[in-house]
């Protein structure tokens, strides 16, 4: 993508600079534009370096292509939605949903906001565990993701209301019990809508796409972090 292609490149000069802002503000910057970008998305509007450095950054201009490529690796994996320059010569970019599922959420406004980034987690989850993935394993990965069972979270609401009512009656998911178990436990399949929509070659592409794009997006693991994380895993 050729944004990711320009934050790339200016990173280099971000680290000559030799400027670095506490992990805190870059946090708080991240999520600010992560904000943004939908709203954006939503007006059918174009935006541009320059606007999100006035508006998002306040001017830190050394620090934009982290913050850049980090937010719209976010936006992708849980909307769905890809951040595409336009223009390279005035950085302009445009949002545009890069996955067939149509499905969405209503935001306070009354405006949708893609969701499908999400939908195609829980879809894979499904995938990696036999085609029926149990309710535990999709809430347990949903919770590292901080969408927690029993939290409101503000873009999807409610998580179980999400997968196992809205989406259900949607047709991307089928929510049933477990045949013969007692107590009773429950499982996720794909519903007939997310086969109509997509397709397993789809998802895993998606799923590759967003891996390579965290790579860059993201520094690299220390190999004692890497070691937890698996551990953890």
């Amino acid at each position: 993508v050729a944004a990711s292609a320009s934050a790339s490149s200016l990173t280099v000069s971000s680290v000559a600079t030799g400027e670095f802002l506490p992990p805190e503000a870059l946090k708080e910057m991240k999520a600010n534009l992560i904000k943004f970008l939908p709203f954006k998305y939503l007006a059918k509007e174009l935006t541009s370096q320059a606007e999100i450095l006035k508006k998002v950054l306040r001017d830190n201009q050394e620090h934009f292509p982290v913050v850049f490529s980090q937010a719209s690796h976010c936006l992708e994996l849980v909307c769905g939605v890809e951040v595409k320059e336009v223009d390279p010569r005035e950085h302009i970019y445009i949002m545009v949903p890069n996955l067939g599922l149509t499905c969405d959420v209503m935001l306070s406004s009354g405006q949708s906001m893609p969701k499908a980034g999400l939908l195609v987690l829980i879809l894979s989850l499904i995938m990696q565990n036999g085609d029926r993935a149990p309710e535990e394993k999709v809430w347990g990965a949903l919770s590292r993701l901080g969408v927690c069972v029993g939290s409101v979270h503000c873009v999807f609401g409610e998580p179980r209301t999400l997968l196992t009512h809205v989406w259900v009656q949607e047709g991307y998911l089928e929510y049933r019990q477990v045949p013969y178990s007692y107590p009773a436990r429950y499982e996720f399949l794909w519903g007939p809508r997310a086969y109509a929509e997509t397709s397993k070659r789809e998802v895993m592409a998606f799923l590759l796409r967003i891996k390579e794009r965290a790579s860059r997006a993201f520094p690299p693991l220390s190999a004692e972090a890497a070691r937890e994380e698996d551990e953890a895993a």
